[in-house]
């Protein structure tokens, strides 16, 4: 009995722990009224949504269906000062029609007015409920107020919901989006148009509405005329906000399902055995007037015991699993505005649990219901007398021997190439060196720095007193980092080619130092140095994958032409290849890059990467990065004083948190497969121990009649390794389908492009069957071994 609850706990608790990961992000309804009928409405890319323009956005206005429709902006940042230092927070940008999309109303104080939502308005700010809370001590009367929002004063007019922090980042604040009436910004950068659906409207309807005023729009503009697919849709906002984390979430589901199915069929195979070996007692008692109540109740009462005591044991497991794996989760899986972003187990989850566990014990009982059938009843007085075990009872236990090794085989290869991947990722070197780096961000405020050229004048001076600190060997600018987790951490920018070649490239802003702090290789020409300045001749640096893709391996002389928003193309001559870099780590396919001096960057462009994006400053030297906040901050003041700092942190912590997926993910299939391996082996073990000691009246009369131990031990062996072979070979047909499920997955297919995971990988295969016929010939050889000394004196005294 206590295996069987050990059997069901390791079940009951892989699967609670799996479903409270996905309760947290997927399951959980976000917090707005009516949240099934609020829709993103965005362009198509590859099936996904995608962002959209604030162009675009004019065209989706007064739509058949939609009673509200809002435009949002977030991942920006924004320094503030009210009472005490000034410091950087997340800033939203929002327009005034938003909050009724999302049906939500401020805490305090009122939306934004038309007048601020406009070009030029009144400044007004809405603080976030985290800064209202942990900064104004919930001050009631904080609306009406100034604070300083990038220098200029702005008048605080209202405080948000703390349901607003699911699109949004916590602890920030909301600015107006302010549009003009007929915005000609085409540039997406993270625009996100969401909209309220009337009662009864489905997406798809809203969605061919956008496709079809947008086409209507470029039409006019003559372009766009030959499409032939919808360039634009609409989709629920639950499934844009977690469109990154669903695929891996339902492959743990997946896998944790099997594993359950695993167990439920090993405790069946205990119970119904456990029952069968009964089965002669009972057809004797039910012979004698029994009623079938009266024989169940045992096995029922049996069932139930183990159900509960199985499904404490698997809630307590599942506790502790959550708590091992919490450092592991990465933080922007868990609903940021519940419990503090942790995983939980509420009572849904207890609940299922004992669900699980009375769903084990009714199982027996109804398998035991179906074995007491007066019919059978007779064949077990027929049958059962003689050899211990009907010959029915017999098919039936092998039959779910292999059903448990077709399912482990299952679950197992699809680990295996899965694992396999995963393992060989980790061990993909990212095209840099993160160690001995330390990062911060600096956001310039924009009355102290209201243009392109000051803000690239601060950059200079402020990477110069950087590399006059004590320990730091080298100092540097960009952009953009050359790995982040954050979905704002890289910017696309569109490129040509002489020819005529269109394509999209990451574009980064760096200083002359980048390459050398983060050590990322030069493989052809230069890189940057002190003589590529503002005015001179406009240069560029490109990855390697870009070099191959579109100069054939030959970039070095050759001119790309960057796109510039509002402006003509301009022409920049390629000087060096470097190594390419996983800037969203090994699980995303590799994508090409542009790099160009921070002092020649379009100021157009560079006023798009300052109201999406900090600058990031690098330090590479010895110490802990805890330790040089003084000096930097010191740096600062007497380079920019009172601009303040964020995020100062080493660079091995945010590689790290880049590759949180990739690590969870091969701890949770390492796990699942560990289960499901240890789950067939004491399954087959079990069931063949059972089967023996049930069948030891045969093995007596066999043995009485001349039969040798080891033609008993032989004929055991050779029928646990038949039902094992069988299992294998329907393992085996079920590992090759789900292997093409798998690799259908956007986390295997972004893998298979940089050659990690394929559609089958025999190594997985063979060695999983190996492994299981090992396990299972082990399993089978002890009960084997327990029949050839089976006394038959002993047996027949029974009868």
């Amino acid at each position: 009995m206590l295996l069987a609850a050990g059997v069901l706990a390791l079940g009951v608790g892989a699967s609670a722990a799996v479903f409270a990961l996905l309760d947290a992000t997927l399951l959980r309804s976000l917090p707005f009224p009516q949240a099934s009928r609020i829709a993103v409405l965005g362009r198509l890319y590859e099936g996904d949504l995608g962002p959209i323009s604030p162009h675009e956005y004019q065209f989706l206005q007064r739509m058949d269906g939609v009673t509200a429709l809002g435009l949002i902006r977030p991942g920006s940042v924004a320094n503030i000062a009210a009472s005490g230092e000034p410091r950087q927070v997340p800033v939203t940008y929002m327009d005034r029609g938003l909050l009724a999309a999302l049906d939500v109303r401020p805490v305090l104080g009122r939306n934004f007015s038309e007048t601020e939502d406009r070009p030029n308005g009144p400044a007004a700010v809405m603080l976030s409920y985290g800064l209202w809370q942990h900064s104004y001590g919930a001050d009631k009367n904080i609306v009406g107020r100034t604070m300083q929002v990038e220098g200029r004063p702005t008048t605080i007019v209202g405080v948000l919901p703390q349901a607003f922090d699911a699109v949004s980042d916590p602890g920030g604040i909301a600015l107006p989006q302010a549009l003009p009436p007929a915005s000609r910004d085409f540039n997406r950068n993270g625009h996100v148009a969401i909209a309220r659906l009337a009662a009864g409207v489905s997406m798809a309807s809203v969605g061919a509405q956008a496709d079809a005023r947008e086409r209507t729009m470029y039409r006019d503009m003559s372009m766009g005329g030959n499409w032939k697919q919808p360039w634009f849709g609409a989709g629920s906002l639950k499934a844009a906000l977690y469109r990154g984390e669903r695929p891996m979430l339902l492959l743990f589901v997946a896998s944790a399902a099997l594993v359950l199915l695993i167990v439920l069929v090993n405790l069946t195979n205990l119970m119904l055995l456990r029952t069968l070996s009964r089965s002669h007692d009972a057809a004797v008692r039910s012979a004698l007037g029994a009623p079938l109540l009266r024989l169940l109740l045992p096995a029922v009462a049996e069932g139930l015991l183990i159900g509960m005591l199985g499904a404490v044991l698997g809630m307590l497991l599942a506790l502790f699993g959550l708590h091992f794996l919490q450092p592991f989760i990465p933080t922007q899986w868990p609903n940021q505005w519940l419990h503090g972003g942790r995983i939980e187990i509420g009572a849904r989850l207890w609940v299922m649990a004992f669900a699980v566990g009375l769903f084990g014990a009714l199982l027996t009982a109804a398998l035991g219901l179906w074995r007491s059938r007066g019919k059978i009843g007779v064949d077990e007085l027929r049958e059962g007398g003689r050899s211990g075990l009907g010959a029915r009872s017999g098919r039936l236990g092998r039959a779910l021997v292999v059903i448990q090794v077709a399912l482990a085989v299952t679950l197992l290869c699809s680990a295996g190439a899965i694992a396999h991947g995963l393992f060989t990722a980790s061990r993909v070197q990212l095209g840099f060196d993160s160690d001995h780096v330390t990062t911060f961000e600096l956001v310039p405020v924009k009355a102290h720095y209201p243009d392109a050229d000051s803000v690239q004048i601060l950059a200079q001076r402020m990477t110069q007193r950087l590399r006059a600190m004590p320990g730091v060997t080298e100092a540097a600018v960009t952009t953009n980092l050359p790995a982040s987790d954050s979905l704002y951490g890289q910017f696309n920018n569109g490129m040509k080619t002489p020819d005529g070649k269109q394509f999209e490239a990451q574009l980064h802003g760096v200083g002359s130092g980048f390459f050398r702090v983060f050590s990322i290789a030069l493989e052809q020409g230069r890189v940057f140095g002190r003589d590529d300045i503002h005015g001179g001749e406009p240069v560029a640096v490109v990855s390697r994958a870009l070099a191959d893709r579109y100069y054939d391996g030959h970039a070095i002389g050759k001119t790309v032409l960057v796109e510039v928003s509002n402006g003509p193309d301009l022409p920049v001559r390629i000087v060096g290849v470097v190594a390419d870099t996983y800037q969203r780590g090994p699980l995303q396919a590799m994508q090409p890059m542009v790099y160009l001096p921070l002092a020649q960057m379009p100021p157009t462009t560079m006023d798009i990467f300052l109201g999406l994006e900090p600058l990031r400053f690098a330090l590479r030297g010895h110490g802990n990065p805890a330790d040089w906040r003084a000096d930097v901050e010191q740096a600062l003041a007497e380079v920019a004083p009172g601009q303040p700092i964020a995020h100062l942190s080493s660079m091995r912590s945010i590689v790290e948190q880049t590759t949180a997926n990739a690590r969870l993910s091969m701890l949770m299939v390492g796990l699942f497969a560990s289960l499901s391996l240890a789950l067939a082996v004491a399954g087959m073990y079990a069931v063949m121990a059972v089967a023996v000691a049930a069948r030891g009246r045969e093995f007596g009369v066999r043995t009485a009649l001349g039969a040798s131990p080891s033609r008993m031990t032989r004929l055991v062996l050779r029928g646990g390794m038949v039902q094992i072979g069988i299992g294998l070979i329907l393992g085996v047909a079920m590992a090759l389908g789900a292997s093409r499920i798998i690799a259908s997955l956007p986390m295997a297919v972004a893998m298979s492009a940089i050659g990690r995971i394929g559609t089958f990988d025999p190594m997985a295969l063979l060695g999983v069957c190996g492994v299981l016929a090992l396990s299972g010939l082990l399993a089978c050889l002890l009960p084997a071994l327990r029949a050839g000394r089976v006394q038959p004196m002993s047996v027949l005294r029974g009868d």
